[in-house]
């Protein structure tokens, strides 16, 4: 690991809220829209044990305790009445949050990297290592899934973008692609210079933000062309773009600094130093108050996300 004194270090002291519990590197953080007044936070670990917290606070609810094998990506459903897992374990399992109980568990033949719930999340797509994607009906678990290919090595994000009724993918590759989610026929795609480490939609859908190599990426969503796009002098794990647009967060996969960046110049506003080990995911919640940290030292961060 190659750690260095980035050259604007913001000389005010910032200190993170430390949530503990995981044992082993936070690969994967996710907030919940707003719902009922609240938001929640989940987390994926390589213990196998995804998390859920209160959102604002920090505080832990319950963990997922069912797989065998580290946990790459965990997501919550827009009411966050359900959360969905991808595993080492060759699975994807789809949980109830009130209660913590599996309602089901999708068998694949490799390691499962990312998975993400439809809008109304009465189904789920999912991609890992064998390079294909599969979607599954909750209400038929039964049923073979619907499966697409094209992919030409491990995809490591997927998306459900129900406002456009298509699906992304993207991983070692170098490529984001779009598939129409009523056929699974692939319609677009967006090419890099690097694999790809990272990919989310923005709050309110406007973006696809991405990280690939030194550089991220801000995609329009409704015509996947390039938007914007940053370079940074350090290898970026992952991105998240605040709710109002105005700066983004991003995390390192080879230093132990959070950056903060104005979103419309590029510049970099503000860096922290608050984990122990290189940084894997970063996550602005809903209502833009904090955006948290997850670290390869096992720990989460929760940090004040002010925007003036």
């Amino acid at each position: 690991m190659t750690t260095s004194q980035p050259p604007n270090t913001n000389p005010s002291r910032v200190i993170p809220l430390t949530c503990s519990g995981h044992t082993r590197p936070v690969v994967h953080l996710q907030f919940s829209p707003i719902t009922d007044g609240t938001y929640y936070l989940i987390s994926a670990c390589k213990d196998g044990n995804p998390m859920l917290r209160d959102g604002p606070t920090g505080d832990w609810i319950g963990t997922f305790t069912g797989h065998k094998g580290a946990v790459w990506s965990a997501k919550l459903s827009k009411d966050a009445s359900k959360a969905v897992t991808a595993s080492a374990d060759f699975t994807a399992k789809v949980w109830d949050t009130y209660t913590g109980d599996i309602l089901h568990s999708f068998t694949h033949d490799h390691i499962v990297r990312s998975a993400d719930l439809s809008d109304d999340g009465t189904r789920i797509v999912s991609g890992g290592q064998e390079k294909k994607l599969r979607i599954f009906d909750l209400n038929k678990p039964d049923d073979p899934a619907s499966e697409a290919e094209g992919h030409e090595s491990t995809i490591k994000s997927v998306i459900w973008d129900g406002e456009r009724n298509v699906i992304l993918s993207a991983g070692d590759d170098k490529e984001i692609r779009v598939w129409d989610v009523r056929n699974f026929d692939q319609i677009n795609t967006f090419k890099t210079e690097h694999p790809i480490t990272s990919m989310e939609l923005s709050a309110n859908g406007k973006y696809i933000t991405s990280t690939a190599g030194k550089v991220v990426h801000f995609l329009d969503a409704s015509t996947y062309q390039v938007f914007k796009s940053v370079p940074t002098a350090y290898d970026v794990s992952s991105v998240s773009l605040h709710p109002d647009h105005k700066r983004f967060v991003a995390g390192g996969s080879n230093d132990l600094w959070v950056r903060i960046y104005d979103f419309e110049s590029g510049k970099e506003l503000e860096v922290y130093k608050g984990h122990h080990g290189p940084i894997h995911t970063v996550s602005y919640s809903p209502d833009g108050e904090i955006y948290a940290t997850g670290s390869e030292d096992g720990t989460i961060r929760l940090w004040q996300g002010r925007t003036t």
